[in-house]
């Protein structure tokens, strides 16, 4: 990737997706340009931007917030924003009617080498670029919320998306640090939400038939699966997790598991009833009035262990290069 692919990037959409972005490239020294539709909306994108900076510097998440947010600019209109860009990610509404107008204005305004990226986490990008002229360039983005703390992020093309496309995009956030993973092929949810849908349609089937209780099927997770899948996925786990690795795993416990999957087909959706059992258990464990109190908590939480990744991240890359002179 070349130094000015990376030089300009352009936020369309300035809610907390499209803040969350703006923080992960101006801290990593892009010139970010903010637009959107409400314009009130986009200039008090600005301080709050700012406010997560702030936050987040006190974890060691940002380096310098002065100069990050001087990176940080506002666009009067949607083709001044992406004038001179080289990579645009847009933030709007799930709605296939706003995607399909945002990304053919993109499409007509954006230097024709920019990458034209969506957030949309359900839309699949075949959906809303198959008439441009410049379809080749786009590709969904889809990140974790948010993004500025959870790098994993979604590359998804449609099937005209170039290859050179997809390179290129994923250079671009392996150097704004994101982790990013390609999507071979579009599939509805892409690969995370569909990993997650697994597991809630797991733990909400195991609370229903009365194997488990709320809050104990969120501590099997917190602390249990969710210790090792904090630094590792489920295949590193079961390799460690065998003698002789995969192969040895799958033969002690591939029966297993396969008798278990005969339990774990069904498909209906959640009840009203086991929502509402689901929703009195929690709210017994966390008024709702604490809601907000608790995902601060959480955010805070996960920048302690974005810091600690970070940290031991170094410390290995440090002993990486200690190791070959």
């Amino acid at each position: 990737m070349n130094a000015p692919t990376l030089a300009s990037v352009s936020i369309i959409g300035t809610g907390l997706i499209g803040q969350a972005w703006a923080v992960v490239f101006a801290r990593a020294g892009c010139i970010t340009t903010l637009w959107d539709g409400n314009a009130q909306a986009a200039q008090q994108a600005v301080t709050l931007i700012e406010q997560q900076m702030q936050t987040l510097a006190q974890y060691g998440l940002v380096d310098d917030v002065p100069g990050a947010m001087a990176r940080i600019r506002v666009a009067d209109s949607l083709e001044a924003a992406v004038a001179d860009t080289g990579y645009v990610q847009e933030n709007l509404p799930e709605v296939l009617d706003i995607k399909l107008d945002i990304f053919a204005r993109l499409d007509a305004a954006a230097p024709p080498e920019a990458i034209l990226a969506s957030s949309t986490s359900g839309i699949p990008a075949s959906a809303f670029t198959e008439k441009l002229a410049g379809r080749a360039r786009c590709l969904v983005a889809h990140p974790v919320n948010p993004p500025s703390l959870i790098p994993v992020v979604e590359l998804c093309g449609a099937p005209w998306t170039s290859e050179q496309t997809l390179g290129r995009a994923r250079a671009i956030m392996d150097a704004v640090k994101q982790k990013p993973v390609t999507v071979l092929q579009e599939i509805d949810g892409f690969i995370l939400n569909r990993l997650q849908g697994a597991l809630l349609r797991e733990a909400f089937r195991l609370v229903e038939q009365g194997y488990v209780s709320v809050e104990d099927l969120d501590t099997t997770v917190s602390d249990g699966l969710g210790l090792r899948w904090s630094f590792m996925g489920p295949f590193e786990t079961i390799d460690l997790n065998a003698p002789q690795g995969i192969r040895d795993y799958a033969q002690r416990y591939g029966p297993l598991y396969q008798e278990l999957a005969k339990t774990q087909v069904d498909t209906r959706p959640w009840s009203g009833e086991l929502i509402d059992n689901v929703t009195t258990a929690r709210r017994a464990d966390l008024p709702e009035t604490e809601l907000a109190a608790r995902r601060a908590w959480r955010d805070q939480r996960l920048m302690a262990l974005a810091a600690h990744k970070q940290h031991a991240s170094d410390n290995h890359n440090d002993t990486d290069m200690q190791d070959t002179h």
